[in-house]
């Protein structure tokens, strides 16, 4: 593996004494400013309904967290009153966005299914949720968004599970697919190329609020990410092109963690892409928890060359795994 574990792992454990993650602690998203690293991550605090709030941690060396006491954002809107979970954090010209999947229906109904929602920060003190960025008709998750436009727009990837080749149909030239238990037709501008399993898809704005453009651009191709495969943490940008941590799942529903270059100008263009996974699960905390057998990537920093790696451990707890971030890309960029 190219990633090292962080010998403390986990980081972040369920909290007994607060009720609201007293079981659970995990995919968390992190950034940061220059001085401090600023987390948020996904809690569960019983398992009879399975609700998820986001918690608010904070660190100086990355390692080391300390945990606000109450959670910071709740389910509280008709598009998320089931649920707040994995949240991803993009800074763009000083304000925080966080990506997160909102659940409108319980967990055990499907959740919804799940959708795409964005809040706002400046301070990680004060929130303003947006409501749902994702297309009507796509059961997304894993969306994130590029620190910086690109031709004068916002990019966006995300993983609309439902919008695959064999769950795609036609009628009086209408495009429709199944979306939980409902048949939906689908508003887009252009018919894109529907792939065959769950892959990561990109979108374009001008506001954050009305997308265009959207097309599939990584597909699962290797054996160990056979089923789907989604973005992680946002892509970082380097000299070599956008870095993009993901996850790849195999017919087992084994998580392990894959990386790839995309395009500076062009980000569809994939350059070069692991073969192999970087993490895989290994170790006691990512084989045995609520979900066996999961190293699920969702938030990624960078200190001079050092790759910081956050993930979501058999979604128990938060682990962190680095490497040189130079040493990566040449491995990436080896396997073209």
């Amino acid at each position: 593996m190219l990633l090292s574990r962080f010998r403390g792992n986990p980081i972040l454990r369920p909290s007994p004494s607060r009720p609201w993650e007293s079981c659970a602690v995990f995919n968390c998203g992190v950034v940061h400013d220059g001085v401090r690293i600023h987390m948020l991550y996904r809690a569960i605090g019983e398992y009879d309904h399975y609700v998820s709030r986001l918690g608010y941690a904070v660190s100086r060396d990355g390692v080391s967290f300390t945990r606000l006491d109450k959670p910071v954002i709740e389910p509280d809107r008709s598009y998320d009153r089931w649920g707040c979970e994995d949240p991803r954090i993009t800074s763009i010209d000083g304000t925080y966005y966080i990506t997160y999947v909102a659940l409108s229906k319980p967990p055990k109904m499907g959740g919804g299914p799940p959708r795409t929602a964005l809040a706002t920060t400046q301070d990680f003190k004060t929130y303003r949720k947006h409501g749902i960025i994702t297309p009507e008709g796509s059961d997304s998750r894993d969306t994130v968004l590029f620190p910086r436009k690109i031709n004068k727009q916002y990019v966006m990837l995300h993983r609309p599970y439902n919008w695959v080749r064999w769950n795609i149909w036609k009628n009086s030239g209408r495009l429709y697919t199944r979306f939980g238990e409902r048949e939906v037709e689908l508003k887009l501008e252009d018919e894109p190329r529907f792939p065959d399993r769950p892959s990561i898809w990109i979108a374009y704005s001008k506001d954050l609020k009305n997308w265009h453009g959207y097309k599939p651009i990584m597909e699962p191709r290797e054996s160990w990410e056979s089923w789907k495969i989604g973005a992680g943490p946002p892509p970082i940008e380097t000299e070599e092109g956008w870095l993009l941590i993901y996850h790849g799942v195999d017919r087992d529903k084994t998580y392990r963690v894959g990386a790839a270059l995309l395009d500076p100008d062009n980000p569809e263009r994939i350059i070069a892409r692991t073969r192999t996974p970087l993490l895989e699960p290994e170790a006691p905390y990512e084989k045995n928890g609520d979900v066996p057998n999961v190293v699920f990537p969702t938030g990624a920093i960078t200190i001079e060359d050092k790759l910081y790696i956050y993930y979501g451990s058999a979604d128990k707890t938060c682990s962190l795994a680095t490497t040189s971030l130079k040493t990566l890309i040449k491995q990436i960029k080896s396997q073209r």
